[in-house]
């Protein structure tokens, strides 16, 4: 079993904590984190953009002019997509960007995030992390200690002092542990759990 080093708010080691090698040591497969990321970037489109085309303008029922003589170019309605006000050429409809993914999928993906943070060192552990007041400054002295400036911080129940501490600095996300998304861990140069989280996360997917 990997085993990771867990620290105080200080920076200083407090003990040794083994994880879970179903969970924080499976192999990496990146093609499955990949589907993951593009899949939730595309659930999180409203796909609702739309305009309208020739068919669904109204008015141009009457040919503007006649066909020939006139040394105007022959045209067979202002709503033509030419003309201002006209209809839109191939235009875009309100559609569904959801890519789905069974749970099998789902879970691997997480595994192999959170494995990929492991195998780069870039899995920090905390026993605790409790803000007694909401202070920008105090939280980041504690990621600078941590060595973590660039951070997703996890905890296993919102506390609202570290959210509204983390919200000013923008390095840094903060979320719960049934709350996790493989794309947040990627995109954060580290993770950080803390000890309860870790537990959490290891209930769900072991």
């Amino acid at each position: 079993m990997a085993s990771v080093k867990v620290y105080d708010i200080e920076g200083n080691e407090v003990e040794t904590l083994e994880l879970n090698d179903a969970v924080f040591g499976v192999e990496i497969n990146e093609h499955i984190m990949h589907k993951a990321v593009v899949g939730q970037l595309a659930n999180s489109r409203q796909g609702t953009q739309s305009a309208k085309t020739r068919s669904e303008v109204s008015g141009g029922g009457r040919k503007p002019w006649r066909q020939k003589g006139t040394g105007h170019a022959r045209q067979g309605s202002t709503r033509s997509p030419q003309w201002t006000g006209g209809g839109v050429v191939f235009a875009p409809k309100p559609r569904d960007y959801s890519v789905k993914m069974n749970k099998k999928e789902k879970q691997l993906a997480m595994k192999s995030a959170l494995s990929s943070k492991v195998a780069e060192n870039k899995l920090v552990v905390v026993d605790k992390l409790e803000l007694q007041e909401t202070k920008t400054s105090v939280f980041a002295k504690i990621l600078a200690k941590l060595s973590a400036p660039k951070a997703l911080v996890v905890t296993k129940d919102k506390n609202n002092n570290v959210v509204l501490s983390a919200n000013n600095i923008p390095t840094v996300k903060t979320t719960v542990a049934n709350s996790l998304s493989v794309y947040d861990i990627l995109k954060y140069e580290k993770l950080v759990l803390t000890k309860e989280a870790v537990a959490a996360i290891e209930e769900v997917y072991a």
